[in-house]
């Protein structure tokens, strides 16, 4: 081992190296877990600017002012995907919105998925022609190399897709187990006597902690309750973001109030309490699935150990008397 090692170090010296790498590791794990992170941060910056948007957009027309220039990794994908004419198809329009179910609302969220979904086919297939092809990597027949180079870009043109379906799915989850503890704070500021931008700004400022994706929806929809001209797009524009059945029908709730002057607490009491009842319903269900669910492991891990000690010593005592 020490003949690979250059002149002056030893074998001391590497696992003294390693030694120390592994506690500065241990102790910036301790770290990082010990630090509170604010949930809210770097959601911020995109509030503001969507503010800062609509105030330009419904107040007087002033001159914009030049803004910097992107970086340049930045702007060679832009021009990429304007070369191609990628951000002005009917896909580019389904794209954003899913960018904005997922949470991604930067102006730039489109260009790097556009770019991605159009650079790792090119990417990923030319890795697996030179794999399979140059290299010999796999033992294929032809047709199979072929397959397998369409399949693997194929894979590629779907994979931002999947990444961001993933991400939505787990954000939508979280926010409707945060659901009906907003509910509940937003009736309690209804009852108070607030409006329901005084009540969304109180329960986001109570919610950061909690359920940070849900807040920075009800965040959102603040902000356009208070610039656009009509309160019922705000609305609207939170349930074509959050694509949850719940959330829908709390802002269909939230629209009927303000179009027919409705209560509003005395709604959303009745939703709190029927969502309520729908997660308790949903544990039950789980719970009553335990039994089915831990049957193929008693019999896998289980059972065969209680033969074995059960069994095990009258088999040993009859070998050795028939032996």
């Amino acid at each position: 081992m020490e003949a690979y090692l250059p002149d002056g170090v030893t074998i001391e010296d590497v696992i003294t190296v390693l030694a120390a790498m592994s506690a500065f590791l241990v102790v910036l794990a301790i770290w990082s877990s010990g630090i509170i992170k604010d949930p809210m941060h770097g959601r911020v910056k995109h509030l503001q600017e969507r503010r800062q948007d609509l105030k330009r957009g419904y107040s007087a027309p002033t001159k914009r002012k030049p803004t910097l220039q992107k970086a340049s990794y930045l702007g060679a994908m832009q021009n990429t995907v304007n070369k191609f004419n990628l951000m002005k198809n009917e896909q580019a329009e389904k794209f954003r919105l899913k960018l904005l179910q997922g949470g991604y609302r930067s102006k730039d969220a489109l260009v790097y998925f556009m770019f991605f979904k159009l650079i790792l086919p090119i990417l990923i297939g030319t890795i697996a022609v030179i794999l399979i092809y140059g290299m010999g990597a796999f033992d294929l027949k032809p047709m199979m190399k072929t397959l397998a180079c369409l399949a693997s870009v194929l894979i590629a043109s779907y994979l931002p897709e999947i990444i961001l379906r993933n991400i939505t799915v787990k954000r939508n989850l979280q926010m409707q187990r945060a659901l009906p503890d907003m509910l509940d704070l937003l009736v309690i500021c209804a009852e108070a006597g607030l409006t329901l931008d005084s009540a969304l700004l109180r329960v986001v400022k109570e919610m950061a902690q909690t359920g940070p994706e849900l807040a920075d929806e009800l965040n959102y929809t603040a902000i356009e309750l208070g610039f656009l001209p009509e309160r019922r797009q705000a609305l609207t524009n939170l349930s074509q973001r959050v694509l949850l059945p719940s959330v829908q029908s709390v802002t269909a709730t939230l629209i009927q109030s303000e179009k027919y002057g409705t209560p509003l607490a005395q709604s959303l009491r009745v939703l709190s309490s029927e969502f309520r009842n729908e997660r308790m319903m949903k544990a039950e269900e789980k719970a009553a699935k335990l039994p089915a669910t831990m049957t193929i492991p008693l019999i896998l891990f289980i059972l065969p150990t209680l033969f074995v000690v059960l069994i095990g010593p009258a088999t040993c005592q009859i070998t050795a008397t028939m032996g």
